[in-house]
């Protein structure tokens, strides 16, 4: 609805004076909730529970077992850095998404609370991460652990235009234009209009360039802990021993500079959160193949990436792969399942062996006939890695593998 009313047909319709008390009156409205919501707010830690009581007239009362917390994130949207204030955003083990954050506190309460909540939990005290001061304040010191890589902004912006969002915009921007020159129109419905679809399209790449801004990757004992943002600034923890997978990915456009993506997949944190910042997935936005090979050390030492092995399926499989075949691959590393898989962007996936939780074989009506099948193996994160159009034999023989190499790597000591 209140896409509704504020959309540029409404502006045409009432004008630009009442347009501008209809936008008056939803940020009244939009603020007046907000403050209500915060008020009728409230926490407390009960044993090992911390209960949540929230609602006006309708009063609710959450209770998050501390003993499944994975980590309480701090977070600061671009208002809370001015106002002085910031978020607390739990993980826990289990959770459909991440739990409701306590918005807003202090940086001081918010900081403390967290520290008391990693306490409670039975975890070891945690050096409180750096919340960036608000503007005006003095910087905070640097993050406590060792420094693995920080992002320079030049790349990242660079990354963002090698995307097909920005690449083909200004080709959009041309037919556009060559569109209301030969038809005579120029409206401003239609221009504004066309306008907003252009920004949705580069939408994704700005959101980037905001959300990885300053990325810096430190490492802190057994935890990686992440820093990015720019209008929101976030602190992430993410324990090694929770790593289920990591994913490489290189995109076309980026293939002329030797860049990559390194991702992670991590078990307790919300694979169904609808909002990917939300995740601590991120390892490296952008970065050439050395800095790939040390984070992914880091991570799971003795693995190389240019090292590790992989065998095309059979060239029969080229009946349901034509283009495709030669880019698909996957092998057993001594640590590490491997599969290869995209032919415009490229994307290799690592799981080892003590992360596999279940190992399935599955064949489509076409695999059968070309007896072909897929092999998938399953971590507690939810998407694990498959090895596609494998030959039958082939695939069962690789799915004993991986559940042999799976038992022995949980039975290994650390």
């Amino acid at each position: 609805m209140v896409i509704a009313g504020l959309s540029w047909s409404t502006l045409s319709r009432v004008g630009f004076g009442w347009f501008a008390v209809l936008v008056a009156i939803f940020v009244l409205g939009a603020t007046v909730l907000s403050v209500v919501s915060w008020w009728n707010t409230g926490y407390h830690v009960v044993g090992r529970e911390l209960r949540v009581h929230e609602g006006l007239l309708w009063r609710r009362t959450r209770a998050i077992p501390l003993e499944r917390l994975q980590a309480v994130e701090v977070v600061r949207p671009l208002l809370a850095q001015l106002t002085g204030l910031a978020e607390l955003r739990l993980e826990v083990v289990g959770g459909g998404k991440t739990e409701a954050p306590l918005a807003y506190l202090s940086v001081a309460e918010a900081t403390a609370l967290r520290q008391r909540l990693l306490a409670v939990a039975g975890r070891a005290p945690e050096a409180a991460p750096p919340v960036p001061a608000a503007p005006g304040m003095p910087a905070p010191p640097a993050p406590a652990g060792r420094l693995l890589h920080a992002v320079r902004n030049r790349d990242l912006l660079v990354s963002q235009l090698l995307t097909p969002q920005a690449f083909l915009l200004p080709f959009g921007l041309a037919f556009v234009a060559a569109q209301f020159v030969s038809e005579g129109s120029w409206s401003f419905i239609a221009v504004a209009s066309t306008l907003t679809a252009m920004a949705g399209v580069v939408l994704q790449p700005v959101r980037r360039v905001l959300d990885d801004w300053s990325f810096r990757l430190d490492r802190d004992g057994d935890t990686l802990r992440v820093r990015n943002g720019l209008l929101e600034t976030r602190v992430q923890t993410v324990p090694l021993h929770r790593v289920q997978t990591i994913g490489v990915t290189w995109p076309l456009l980026w293939r002329m500079k030797g860049w990559l993506r390194l991702r992670l997949e991590v078990a307790g944190y919300s694979a169904a959160e609808p909002d990917d910042r939300n995740r601590p997935d991120r390892l490296l936005p952008v970065g050439d193949a050395h800095t790939g090979e040390l984070v992914v050390t880091e991570v799971l030492p003795g693995v190389r990436l240019a090292a590790l092995p992989a065998t095309l399926p059979p060239r029969r499989a080229r009946w349901l792969r034509p283009l495709s075949r030669a880019k698909v691959g996957a092998g057993l590393d001594e640590q590490v399942f491997v599969a290869r898989s995209g032919l415009l962007t490229r994307r290799l996936t690592l799981v080892p062996y003590a992360r596999i939780q279940s190992v399935r074989v599955t064949q489509g009506p076409a695999q059968r006939r070309l007896r072909l099948a897929t092999v998938h193996a399953d971590t507690a994160g939810g998407s694990g890695a498959a090895a596609l159009d494998r030959d039958l034999a082939e695939a069962w023989e690789l799915a004993a593998e991986l559940t042999a190499r799976a038992h022995a790597a949980r039975r290994r000591p650390g």
